[in-house]
C-alpha cells in the first residue's frame, strides 16, 4: 500500500465485510480521478458479451492501464465504485469477486451497485476509481 493511503476500519461497525470503511490521505498528494473503466478492447468493442466475470477482468485490466497512464497503480486507489448491470445479487457477487482478486489486500472503501443499464452495447460491468500519489514533487 502506498505510504500516502491509510485504510480505516471501525470496531463499532461489522468486521464481516471485505473493504475498509474509509481511507485517509495526508497532503501533499496528487489526486487522480479515473473515468469508469469499461469492458472495451482496443477497437472499442465490448468483450465477453453476457459474461460478468469476463467483463470484470477486462474492466480491471483497463483500470490498471488507466492508472498507469497517470503514474499510479491499484495500491494508490482510495475509493472505487463498481457498477453491475443486473438486479441479481449473484451477478454483482461475480463481478465483485473478480474486482477483489485484482485489489488483493488493498481493500479500499468501495460501493457495489446494481444498475439497469450501462453506457456501451452489451456492457455489464464498470469500475470508477479515485487514487492519490503521496509525496509528489514536481
Amino acid at each position: 500500500m502506498t505510504a500516502g493511503v491509510r485504510l480505516i476500519r471501525n470496531e463499532q461497525l461489522t468486521q464481516q465485510v471485505d473493504y475498509a470503511y474509509a481511507a485517509v490521505v495526508d497532503a501533499p498528494v496528487r489526486s487522480i480521478w479515473v473515468a469508469g473503466a469499461c469492458p472495451l478492447d482496443l477497437n472499442g468493442e465490448t468483450v465477453a458479451v453476457g459474461d460478468y466475470a469476463g467483463q470484470a477482468h477486462q474492466v480491471m485490466r483497463n483500470l490498471v492501464t488507466a492508472l498507469e497512464g497517470a503514474g499510479a497503480s491499484l495500491t494508490d486507489v482510495v475509493k472505487t465504485t463498481v457498477y453491475v448491470a443486473s438486479s441479481r445479487q449473484a451477478d454483482l457477487g461475480t463481478a465483485w469477486k473478480v474486482y477483489r482478486e485484482y485489489m488483493g489486500a488493498h481493500d479500499v472503501p468501495s460501493t457495489l451497485l446494481g444498475v439497469a443499464v450501462l453506457g456501451y452495447n452489451d456492457q455489464l460491468v464498470e469500475v470508477e476509481a479515485v487514487a492519490v500519489i503521496g509525496d509528489v514533487r514536481d
